[in-house]
């Protein structure tokens, strides 16, 4: 197929959103579709088969662009517009690819050329604004309708874990296909000599460890919290913090200043993802104390695949994922993640018992295998819903709106 690939972020970048398009990109350059991908000027150029950038204008000033909605990513949002349509007078394609806001333009091509698109869905958008920014609360019903129409007319909406298929029922989507995020350790890592003890002069204590960026999301002040209350309940363990960008860093210096244990937590700031196994086999507890957002944090199957036991708060962000049998689940209250955290370092057989189990679920629901099973899968309905021979490409006219014909 001829695939135009709208992606809203600066690609490539080791988080979240680009990772998963990188693995897209890979499989769907792999089974030899032609795609052309429309990005923001940020970012590393990968090198795929048959995969040609298009970026946007680097605009000065509107860089280094974090995740969620910004004034930034509105400028690089619409200057994407304009490199689509320069594409469409040239080209013609089978399909649009719609990374998260960019299934709004899917809209307007299905409306003004009769392409038709598939909704790549990390998170609702509309609780994803609302929850950014609180004030909006008052209009969710008119972000849900705009979603709504967003679901309602792609062909087909590919969600990344089952609570946004629940949650996008109400829009009567024509077709769901969940494509689950997966263990990044065998397909990016790289191998890499690491001694986190000597390196941050610790002993034998107990190391727990968060990886990921420190939005107010991510519950890195309950991890706080909830760590200075343990360090008062059990022996002495260490809590090692890898990623973040260096204003939030800061942020949260503070904070464990004032909870007294500054001594005993320690901000790496970001590294390679390729050194990502490296680290997570340093630790003795992987954490992850989310407090709001649905979908599954992508890193949550590194940590499983690591063989190293997990602390997660009892939320459907990691049960819809896991279970009690996998990890310890906590309530995200300090209290709570507290006790469990001394649970877990006060039981060395629960750590191990833990962490076997969470690397066997990672092989059998969670591995690269299975993410490109179900991606060759949904392109092979694809390519027989669309009729993607040559004779079928979407000619680039205006046709009767929201047309099923290709």
């Amino acid at each position: 197929m001829d695939i135009l690939f709208l992606e809203p972020q600066p690609f490539y970048k080791h988080r979240g959103s680009p990772i998963a398009v990188h693995l897209l990109l890979k499989v769907l350059s792999q089974q030899g579709h032609r795609i052309d991908l429309v990005t923001y000027a940020e970012g590393e150029t990968v090198a795929y088969n048959q995969v040609e950038y298009h970026r946007i204008p680097q605009v000065p000033f509107v860089h280094h662009i974090r995740a969620g909605f910004s004034w930034k990513k509105t400028i690089n949002d619409i200057l994407m517009i304009f490199v689509v349509f320069s594409l469409l007078i040239r080209r013609r394609y089978h399909v649009v690819w719609a990374v998260e806001e960019m299934a709004f333009l899917g809209v307007l091509l299905k409306l003004l050329f009769g392409i038709p698109y598939v909704y790549d869905m990390d998170s609702s958008l509309a609780q994803q604004l609302v929850e950014q920014f609180p004030r909006l609360a008052r209009f969710t019903r008119t972000l849900e309708f705009f979603e709504g129409i967003a679901v309602k007319h792609a062909t087909v909406v590919v969600p990344v874990c089952d609570a946004l298929v629940e949650d996008i029922q109400k829009y009567h989507p024509q077709k769901t296909v969940t494509l689950r995020d997966v263990s990044l350790l065998d397909e990016i890592s790289e191998p890499v000599e690491l001694d986190l003890r000597t390196q941050l002069g610790l002993n034998g204590d107990p190391m727990l460890m968060y990886v990921g960026n420190l939005e107010a999301y991510q519950g890195i002040d309950l991890l706080l919290e909830g760590f200075a209350m343990a360090a008062k309940q059990t022996r002495p363990a260490e809590l090692v913090i890898v990623g973040g960008a260096e204003q939030d860093i800061q942020q949260y210096v503070q904070k464990s200043r004032k909870l007294g244990v500054e001594q005993r937590v320690h901000f790496l700031g970001p590294k390679p993802i390729q050194h990502l196994s490296a680290y997570l086999s340093q630790a003795d507890i992987l954490v992850s104390p989310r407090t709001k957002g649905r979908n599954t944090p992508m890193k949550i199957y590194s940590y499983l695949d690591s063989g190293k036991p997990l602390l997660a708060t009892n939320m459907e962000t990691h049960t819809q994922a896991f279970g009690p049998d996998v990890a310890e689940l906590a309530d995200p209250t300090p209290p709570a993640f507290s006790a469990s955290m001394v649970h877990l370092i006060e039981n060395e057989a629960l750590r191990h018992e833990f962490g076997q189990k969470g690397r066997q679920l990672v092989q059998e629901k969670y591995s690269f295998t299975a993410f490109r099973r179900t991606l060759n899968q949904l392109i092979d309905w694809l390519e027989y819903e669309l009729g993607h021979q040559p004779e079928n490409l979407v000619k680039t006219k205006p046709v009767a709106y929201l047309s099923k014909e290709i």
